[in-house]
């Protein structure tokens, strides 16, 4: 199994931190911690962290614009050769750019049962409700605090005794027993047939007058009554790859793609020098460029009116 590389921010004792360095230690767990990075250099989790091997970077970020110190940060998750970020007890507002440049590779776990109580003093904004269930939410991190879409919950109860301590201690037990499976299940689907087929569907028939269909066994998407500009492949004749086939220029620009990354791109059995092959199975995903190839595929193959329109209605 390749694992996913996960890298963990931290700000203090890392507590969901070392539930997901623990669970990475099971040979069935699908990702890896290759980094535990804080903004504080005293954070007890550091400590953790390196004694168990894993690599750790620190650096105060007072006296520091957010951009900049975020922007370090980012050069420091990618030296290490992160492909997800996993925030545990981050306790500082990230920029937009660096949300950006993690955007749909960022998790978060939070302390309430979102939408309910997003920023801090849960615990004693749920009892204070007179709610009878407090709980904790990993979500996707979207720039706007703790408003991402919600991946998974657990609920605690709420004892007619609680406290803001005592219910933060039993919530704290559920966190760590919800962040690492669900992680684990969301660098899983990064790998997934089934959600890559969902995500190129949705991007190839955002495009005007597409249609899918099933050609040489496999999903394919074209133009309504023309040509096809896309197909979707999973382990085709046995290859092996989960990959997104679309028209190029010809052999020159196929034999290019492949010289300069062998790992992504293939050249397609049965399709000749037309088309390339894209590897969607490696877990890393830009999601912008597979539109950008598919749009470039789709007027390959567009009639010059439906191009044109395309083209007018963009300029606009």
């Amino acid at each position: 199994m390749i694992k996913a590389k996960v890298a963990v921010l931290i700000s203090g004792t890392g507590t969901n931190m070392a539930a997901l360095l623990y669970a990475a230690k099971s040979k069935a767990c699908p990702y890896e911690i290759v980094l535990v990075a804080s903004n504080n250099p005293d954070a007890p989790g550091l400590r953790l962290a390196a004694a168990e091997g894993i690599a750790t970077w620190s650096l105060p970020h007072k006296g520091m614009k957010r951009g900049a110190f975020d922007a370090l940060v980012d050069a420091r998750l990618r030296e290490a050769g992160a492909e997800y970020v996993a925030l545990a007890g981050y306790m500082r507002i990230l920029s937009e750019s660096f949300v950006a440049a993690w955007q749909g590779r960022m998790l978060n776990i939070h302390p309430s049962l979102l939408p309910l109580y997003k920023g801090l003093d849960t615990h004693q904004k749920a009892i204070d409700a007179g709610d009878k269930f407090a709980g904790c939410s990993v979500h996707i991190v979207t720039p706007t605090l703790d408003d991402g879409p919600v991946l998974a919950q657990t609920r605690v109860a709420i004892l007619p005794d609680d406290t803001a301590e005592s219910l933060a201690a039993r919530v704290l037990i559920a966190e760590h027993q919800l962040y690492p499976p669900t992680l684990a299940a969301f660098v899983m689907r990064e790998r997934d047939p089934v959600h890559l087929l969902e995500r190129v569907r949705d991007l190839a028939l955002a495009l005007p007058e597409a249609d899918e269909v099933t050609s040489h066994g496999m999903p394919c998407f074209g133009i309504v009554k023309g040509k096809k500009f896309a197909y979707f492949t999973h382990d085709h004749h046995g290859d092996g790859r989960t990959a997104l086939l679309v028209k190029i220029s010809g052999a020159d620009e196929q034999a290019q793609l492949i010289e300069i990354d062998a790992n992504r791109y293939f050249r397609p059995a049965y399709f000749g020098d037309g088309w390339v092959g894209i590897r969607l199975d490696g877990g890393d995903n830009d999601w912008d460029a597979l539109a950008d190839w598919l749009r470039k595929s789709w007027l390959a193959v567009a009639p010059r009116k439906l191009a044109g329109l395309m083209g007018a209605a963009e300029e606009f």
